[in-house]
């Protein structure tokens, strides 16, 4: 039978989001894996010259052996080769297509619940764009319905392959050969492993770097670690072991390991948008790119000659850093970040260390390592600590959160209302801070914001006022939810003005 993506996606609602597609394990039956891996690989035999050849990969949780089997049943009925990489962090796998020129898939749903899952794609150059995700979904397939049951189940699924080590290896290899293997000699940092694919990897890395690694927490239940969204429970098990042991740092990651949570001596987790800034500081990039809802210290800072704002999502970012690319000049360095501290190299990048010249190849995907890596190795020849760092940066503060359940029609309809009537002072602008206990006590409080003074509808619709503190809102891309973001000159001003954008956006469900 022929079917089309098209159809696929409409009847399972597994689509694709910011990330590659995603959905319920329910929904994500080996039918529909089967049909999206069948229609990625015939993707790249119109679009790209590669080898009948694909390279796949997975994290940890319970469904995902079970997609990877789809997905080599897949590659077999399109008389493709399929290399089976292992459980490895999205970025090794990805880091592995590139260098073989190979299409590859990462089955994961990052930090996302165990219930769900998804599919990563990369063609041979790197990560998928939106013009890739179009040429994807608009393909059909040929294929066999009776090797799937009732329920959308391989009846006969096939053995996974023996897994391929040389993508793990070569992992492993990339920041020591660049950065040396004393580049963390003297520094102890502790690893929250949890259910991370990289758990192991991380502290391989650390400790070919010269670090003494302390790891624990390990978890053999899947746990969604979200580096955007940190739970209590994870700040209280970084504060507390830092508290009973010495550390330097903590290292973790989300699922799939492309994501980085950073935290400082005493255990507080750092902002995945500040996390880019120090990392790009780190390795002297000159150009970056990064979602509009990123932290804008970036530009206050003054450490970089020029930064592309985007839209929010990796293919945004990958687009941006692409048009700040001189062609003319490939010494200047590109690079991109994510507010959930995901961290991208679109060029090379060469370094003068005591020992000679050494280049790190550019990986134009979300990468963990890099960034904490880059910012402890400058702790350690600053001879400072993380905290010293973070107070160079100019005083600003982001937090975010959602409204669940919030339909995506009203959420725009509502923001179309605030854009053509300009309601932002009147909605937001009179907002009070709480008055500070340093204050006198006859003192008023002061207003949050102000007058509008700019808008950026880049992506969703964001408002900077007088006093310098913005508001961002935006409906989410991929679910019925509504974002928040906030940005002022501290942490308890952006706390407190988060809680009264909340409770005002609650208002509009009615």
């Amino acid at each position: 039978m022929s079917v089309t993506m098209q159809e696929v996606m409409k009847q399972s609602g597994v689509a694709f989001g910011t990330s590659g597609a995603r959905g319920l394990v329910t929904a994500m039956t080996d039918r529909v894996c089967y049909v999206y891996a069948r229609s990625f690989i015939k993707y790249c035999e119109q679009s790209y010259k590669c080898e009948h050849t694909i390279a796949i990969a997975g994290d940890l949780r319970p469904s995902t052996e079970r997609i990877l089997k789809a997905l080599v049943k897949a590659g077999e009925d399109s008389a493709w080769k399929v290399v089976y990489c292992g459980r490895i962090p999205s970025p090794a796998i990805a880091l592995y297509g590139i260098d073989k020129a190979l299409p590859t898939i990462m089955v994961t749903g990052s930090h996302i619940p165990a219930d769900r899952n998804g599919i990563k794609f990369n063609h041979p150059q790197g990560e998928i764009s939106k013009k890739d995700e179009q040429g994807i979904v608009s393909q059909s397939v040929e294929f066999d319905e009776s090797i799937f049951d009732a329920t959308g189940m391989l009846k006969d699924a096939p053995a996974l392959p023996a897994v391929e080590m040389e993508a793990e290896e070569n992992y492993l290899k990339r920041y020591p050969e660049f950065f040396g293997t004393k580049a963390l000699s003297g520094l102890t940092i502790g690893v929250y492993q949890h259910s991370a694919v990289g758990r192991d990897i991380v502290v391989k890395v650390l400790e070919s770097l010269g670090a003494t690694v302390k790891p624990f927490a390990r978890s053999e239940t899947f746990i969604p670690v979200d580096t955007e969204a940190i739970r209590k429970e994870d700040e209280e098990l970084a504060r507390d072991f830092a508290h009973k042991d010495f550390v330097d740092a903590i290292f973790s990651t989300d699922g799939d390991s492309d994501r980085p949570l950073l935290a400082d001596d005493a255990g507080m987790w750092l902002r995945g948008d500040v996390l880019g800034i120090l990392a790009a500081q780190a390795l002297h990039i000159k150009r970056i790119a990064t979602p509009v809802s990123c932290n804008t210290s970036l530009e206050k800072c003054g450490s970089f000659e020029k930064i592309c704002r985007t839209r929010i999502g990796s293919p945004y970012v990958i687009a941006g850093m692409e048009s700040l690319v001189d062609a003319n000049d490939p010494s200047i360095s590109v690079a991109g970040y994510e507010a959930n501290g995901g961290f991208l190299l679109q060029t090379n990048l060469t370094r003068k260390f005591e020992d000679g010249t050494r280049t790190l190849p550019a990986l134009p995907t979300r990468d963990a390592l890099l960034p904490m890596i880059a910012v402890m190795v400058r702790v350690r020849e600053e001879r400072m600590c993380v905290v010293d760092l973070l107070r160079k940066l100019p005083k600003r503060f982001t937090v975010s959160d959602r409204l669940k359940e919030f339909p995506t029609e009203i959420s725009k309809a509502k923001l179309a209302e605030i854009r053509e009537q300009k309601l932002g002072h009147k909605l937001f602008g009179t907002l009070a801070a709480k008055p500070s206990k340093f204050a006198p006590k006859d003192s008023a409080p002061k207003p949050f914001h102000g007058e509008v003074v700019a808008i950026d509808e880049t992506d969703g619709y964001r408002m900077e006022f007088d006093s310098g503190d913005i508001v961002h809102l935006r409906p989410s891309g991929n679910a019925p939810e509504f974002r928040c973001y906030v940005e002022t000159e501290s942490k308890e001003r952006s706390a407190e003005l988060l809680e009264g954008c909340l409770k005002i956006m609650e208002g509009w469900r009615k």
